[in-house]
């Protein structure tokens, strides 16, 4: 059985533990908010830590060993989002800080709750080994990553540790969540503890109460979207808590409007009747658009040529719009994650997992015997209904398109995964197969998907978190891992095997950095430069990587390359079998570009 944490225990001290440390108190902490894995590539500046973790602790949060920081970061952004749970990353002072610079900026931009601990050499000169302690200690540590977590913290005796511990954890925890950074000296760990430090009392509030809309402002809201006779629902993060999804489907019934996700997390079922998610053309003649949790809402209301940046709008200049959400309380100071301001005729700063069921009722109350507005409602939602089934059986028609084609096809390897894994209880990671999996597949509840993918040297870690959240529950997990990706961090694919994290990898091996490839194309036609020539220093070819090869060399099942969509159904039967037995599974399937 894999190592898995117990909840609400403190393990005794070792029987062979004279004295207690430090570091012992940190432990102490982690046990009190009961976080429950800890990923870390190891370091000499926790080494306190990690006995005290091991010894005192028992183990306690389960130690997941990675290759790479950037991976172990992943891993927590992955949990986290899968079930809103944090878990803990451990770096190794500052060169381990700087190595997962970049998957705690995706946390950051991703509202992923990540408890990163570190350590810096000894802020007391005269304990500091020669050399190695100097070239790994910084001025105020936190300095590397401050721009992009929500806070850092290092405290300098350790009876500072309990109350900046339990600040990090609320901060963390306050929407909108965000990734924190604990620094801890080496030689503080390394102490021994001579005095009592007492722990926050078990009576305090571990996290702020969420906030909910201005009643007032709620009134407006309602009644300008009653006035409207075709609103268009935008949702972003809602599905962040799966309370959030059930009553963005209430809203959407109560109005019959369209609900347009952007996927950074799922929000709406695929397959209601009112899902018009990559459908443009219904806000061409929308006359209110009600955003909830959204940041990004260019995408959807915008046209965008790619090679000159021109990006032209598609709502109606008297378009009116609402925004629910969180507001510039997510504004940083450097990352432009905020995007462009839209200039909304009504602003409600809340939180929308209590905001929305508080719209629908107000919604309800008015809607309620006022025939007018009842019929608009079935209207509206039978004029919806029709398009989504015409995007549907649309999608199905083109998924059928070159079929046997080979390299295999987007949509074809879609549907051969989706009539493989479609009567088990399945969980899809991160990518989306260039979005046919949406277009294909069935997202009926909220944890089915986690949200989009991110930037390139994201995706395997952070599906390796996501299937560990799920491992519990015995949920088929499934990666479609782009090549690229994968290759930033091959080793990722070990952690699985070690720590019995049971997932299929379905290959998306296109043999290139294909995103960035059809840039050099658009340079190309904007440039008149040589088409052909727009591979260099984009292609995965010369040699041709053996995923298979390597994923056995870590204890996976795997086969491939697999090269033709008739040879992939056989072979995902066999590797869900294996991942039902325990084993993670790889399919190297060669797909084509787009």
């Amino acid at each position: 059985m894999p190592d898995t944490p117990s909840k609400g225990k403190t393990p005794a001290p070792s029987a062979t533990a004279t004295r207690r440390w430090a570091s012992d108190l940190i432990v102490d902490m982690l046990h009190r908010y009961e976080l429950p894995y800890a990923a870390l590539n190891p370091g000499a500046s926790y080494r306190g830590l990690h006995d005290s973790m091991v010894n005192y602790g028992g183990n306690r949060p389960v130690m997941m060993l990675c290759q790479h920081e950037e991976t172990a970061v992943q891993i927590a952004h992955g949990y986290a989002k899968a079930c809103g749970r944090p878990m803990v990353a451990i770096v190794h002072d500052l060169v381990g800080l700087l190595h997962s610079n970049l998957s705690i900026y995706y946390a950051y931009i991703d509202r992923a709750p990540i408890f990163i601990i570190g350590a810096t050499g000894p802020m007391d000169e005269t304990r500091r080994r020669p050399r190695i302690d100097w070239t790994h200690t910084a001025l105020v540590q936190g300095n590397a990553v401050r721009d992009y977590t929500k806070w850092d913290y290092q405290p300098t005796v350790i009876d500072g540790v309990p109350e900046s511990f339990a600040r990090a954890y609320g901060v963390m925890m306050t929407e909108p969540q965000g990734p924190v950074y604990m620094c801890y000296d080496a030689w503080m760990q390394e102490q021994p503890l001579d005095h009592d430090v007492p722990l926050p009392p078990k009576s305090a509030m571990q996290v702020p109460a969420q906030f909910t809309a201005d009643p007032a402002a709620l009134e407006r809201a309602a009644e300008m979207i009653l006035k409207a006779q075709r609103p268009v629902i935008l949702a972003e993060f809602v599905g962040r808590d799966p309370n959030g999804f059930h009553a963005l489907v209430e809203l959407a019934e109560t109005l019959g409007a369209p609900v347009w996700d952007v996927n950074s997390r799922l929000n709406f079922p695929s397959n209601h009747p009112l899902n018009v998610s990559m459908l443009k053309d219904v806000f061409r003649d929308a006359d209110l658009i009600l955003c909830l949790d959204v940041r990004d809402w260019e995408r959807a209301t915008t046209e965008l040529d790619s090679a000159t940046r021109k990006l032209v709008s598609i709502e109606p200049p008297d378009c009116l719009w609402i925004d629910i959400g969180f507001g510039d309380l997510e504004l940083s100071s450097w990352a432009l994650d905020y995007q462009r301001l839209k200039h909304a005729q009504l602003r409600i700063l809340a939180d929308t997992t209590l905001a929305i069921p508080a719209l629908t009722a107000l919604l309800r109350r008015k809607i309620s015997g006022n025939t007018e507005w009842v019929n608009r409602v079935g209207v509206r939602a039978r004029k919806t209904a029709e398009l989504h089934r015409e995007a549907r059986a649309k999608w199905a028609k083109e998924a059928r398109e070159n079929w046997d084609a080979t390299p295999i096809p987007l949509p074809r390897l879609a549907h051969e995964v989706w009539e493989a894994i479609k009567h088990e209880d399945w969980v899809l990671t991160a990518g989306t197969l260039e979005d046919w999996t949406r277009k294909l597949w069935d997202f009926d509840k909220p944890y089915r998907h986690p949200g989009k993918s991110l930037g390139t040297a994201t995706q395997i870690g952070i599906s390796l978190g996501v299937a560990l959240a799920h491992r519990d529950a015995g949920r088929l997990v499934v990666n479609l891992q782009p090549d690229g990706d994968l290759m930033f961090d091959a080793g990722a694919l070990w952690v699985a095997v070690k720590h019995k994290i049971p997932m299929l990898i379905v290959m998306f091996n296109n043999r290139s950095y294909y995103n960035d490839w059809e840039h050099q194309i658009r340079m190309a036609r904007l440039r008149g430069t040589p088409i052909e020539r727009a591979h260099i220093g984009m292609d995965l070819e010369g040699p041709e990587v053996d995923f298979a090869g390597l994923a056995r060399s870590m204890g996976w099942f795997a086969e491939g390359p697999i090269e033709h969509g008739k040879d992939v159904g056989p072979a995902l039967k066999r590797a869900i079998a294996r991942v039902k037995a325990g084993q993670p599974a790889l399919l190297d399937t060669i797909t084509q570009k787009r």
